[in-house]
């Protein structure tokens, strides 16, 4: 049998949702066929489950290997780009691959914005906060062209990490030092799960409008005026305004030390080595954490546990080269070939 006719059948069993005979019979056109890309795609399709399950550390691993092939034969596949970086990064969590991940797509498209934004994401999350408003400045810099969406994204972002970049440097929490006093902040807070932004609007929000209520009934008196009550709910819209603003805000500042935990975690993740104590290992927070996160990143982060390899002294954050897709003279190479394939943010 053809590798095309093995495709076929791939094909048609992925269309029945017989998910393992798809895999088996794509895998089959790819050993006769290693070139052939749209079975290596099917292949993809298999290995991971339809929408809105989580795929196992096996099932990520397996098509972040084949999307590996698909780029590398086909480099203008920017929808497999983007699936592999996400795969990276959101589902086995090794975020310094992504980040690498990302800038080699960006040498292929320097023109595409969603590898800088999600550079930009990933280096915000790491804590590395200059070096992502750097990414989100460029785009505008090279007049880079920006949907709706993404604009939104985008500018939601750069303000989150100017204001992040403004602190001092020895606020700005880093896993691999030892001493810092994030570490003493999250043994703290590490026995409560996280204030959920929702009940701390309740607990400011509702008291206020409850002796607001009581005042304007008050001043308003028995007698009912239209323009009284266009008032009064004006004034109460803009205190609820007020609340959801601040709530924003201290949810921020109270859950801190829950933001240093999931970053210790994201960075054990990132580099296969442990920083964080038992302690901290076996209290509520870092449980709580733990099981929000996606199936194929909580068994990858057991097995680093089981390893439990301490970070090396000499260890060191290695970043890409940031401006690997410019020229000698500075300025964006376009690079001739085949244009990228359509893709749209979802």
């Amino acid at each position: 049998m053809s590798a095309e006719s093995h495709y076929l059948n791939a094909l048609e069993a992925l269309d029945e949702g017989d998910r393992d005979r798809a895999k088996s019979e794509a895998k089959k056109a790819t050993s006769q066929d290693p070139d052939h890309l749209e079975a290596w795609s099917i292949f993809v399709d298999a290995c991971l489950p339809p929408n809105g399950i989580p795929p196992t550390m096996t099932e990520a691993a397996q098509a972040l290997s084949a999307i590996k092939k698909i780029v590398a034969a086909d480099p203008s596949r920017m929808d497999m780009w983007v699936r592999g970086g996400r795969l990276m990064a959101d589902d086995l969590g090794m975020l310094h691959d992504a980040l690498h991940w990302w800038q080699t797509c960006r040498e292929i498209a320097p023109q595409e914005v969603t590898p800088v934004v999600e550079m930009a994401s990933i280096l915000a999350d790491m804590g590395e906060y200059t070096n992502a408003q750097e990414r989100l400045q460029s785009i505008l810099d090279d007049n880079m062209d920006v949907g709706m969406t993404q604009f939104r994204k985008i500018n939601s972002l750069l303000q989150l990490v100017r204001a992040a970049a403004a602190q001092q440097q020895r606020d700005i929490f880093k896993p691999n030092e030892k001493h810092h006093d994030g570490w003493e902040a999250i043994r703290q807070k590490m026995r409560k799960p996280p204030l959920s932004e929702n009940f701390i609007f309740l607990i400011t929000a509702v008291p206020i409008l409850l002796i607001l209520i009581i005042l304007l009934q008050g001043m308003s008196g028995p007698s009912f005026n239209i323009g009284t009550l266009c008032l009064n709910t004006l004034v109460i819209l803009i205190v609820i305004l007020v609340c959801m603003r601040n709530a924003k805000r201290w949810f921020q500042i109270i859950n801190r030390p829950a933001f240093n935990l999931l970053r210790a975690m994201n960075f054990e993740a990132a580099t296969g080595y442990t920083v964080m104590e038992e302690d901290i290992r076996t209290s509520v927070l870092y449980v709580y954490i733990m099981q929000r996160k996606p199936k194929s990143w909580q068994e990858r982060m057991l097995k680093i546990i089981d390893n439990g390899s301490p970070l090396p002294k000499n260890w060191r954050l290695r970043l890409p080269d940031f401006e690997s897709h410019r020229g000698d003279d500075g300025e964006v190479r376009i690079e001739s070939g085949p244009l990228l394939q359509a893709y749209e943010e979802e």
